[in-house]
């Protein structure tokens, strides 16, 4: 044997376990894999919707118009897709189907759809972390129950417990077991975190769409452009 070789490590216990081990290892290294590309893209896309919200508070209200504020978000915004929807309800609403709906209610549908619409696509993912949460632990149980069965077979064939015949085994069951916590323990922390942001998201979604929806239910809509009279200009007295 080589000098400082592991008899006992990592690549040794899969050698030894065979291709159940090897095929158990490879099932937790892909959900593992999954598990951190959804957490990343997740936090990305949070992050990205934060920097909209924070975009819509300061450019929309301080327009002179919900259009004109909208037109200053970025076309991809999620904001800018409610404050669109909400005014292509107000706008459209004389439809064969849909004028026989109050238009209040007719815009308050459509801002919601809108905002759940976003919201479901924020929740994509997170179903996966869930269930990694919850069978990582026993798939790395499987591993450890193969172990310790190859360690019962190999005292069974020696007829002893020597520690050189149940070693590789019981450290094979081992590994599996720290390898499955290693990939469940990540996927719940970055589930619960996660959906914290997510309902956090949901909130100022729902906060811009109920702004939007009083700004046209309050008839600022339809009101027209208030023109301010020029003021007469002063006459000079008449001279004598």
């Amino acid at each position: 044997m080589a000098t400082g070789e592991n008899p006992y490590g990592l690549v040794a216990a899969l050698e030894q376990g065979g291709l159940i081990a090897q095929f158990i290892f490879g099932v937790m290294v892909l959900m593992s894999a999954v598990s951190w590309y959804i957490m990343l893209t997740k936090w990305w896309e949070q992050r990205k919707l934060l920097a909209e919200a924070d975009a819509a508070e300061a450019k929309v209200w301080t327009s002179p118009s919900l259009k004109d504020g909208a037109a200053k978000l970025d076309k991809n915004s999620a904001f800018r897709q409610i404050a669109d929807d909400g005014l292509r309800a107000f706008d459209h609403h004389d439809g064969r189907l849909t004028d026989k709906i109050d238009r209040h209610e007719w815009v308050t549908m459509s801002l919601n759809r809108s905002a759940n619409a976003i919201s479901s696509k924020l929740q994509s993912g997170l179903s996966f972390l869930a269930s990694v949460g919850s069978t990582a632990p026993f798939i790395g149980l499987l591993g450890t129950v193969i172990g310790i069965y190859r360690a019962l077979i190999n005292i069974g064939l020696a007829g002893q417990a020597s520690i050189d015949k149940v070693a590789g085994p019981v450290g094979e069951a081992l590994i599996m077991t720290a390898i499955g916590l290693a990939v469940a323990v990540p996927a719940v922390l970055g589930y619960n975190w996660l959906t914290r942001r997510n309902k956090a998201i949901q909130e100022r979604l729902n906060g811009f769409a109920a702004d939007v929806h009083g700004y046209l239910m309050s008839g600022a809509r339809m009101a027209p452009p208030v023109v301010v009279a020029a003021a007469p200009a002063a006459t000079k007295p008449a001279t004598k």
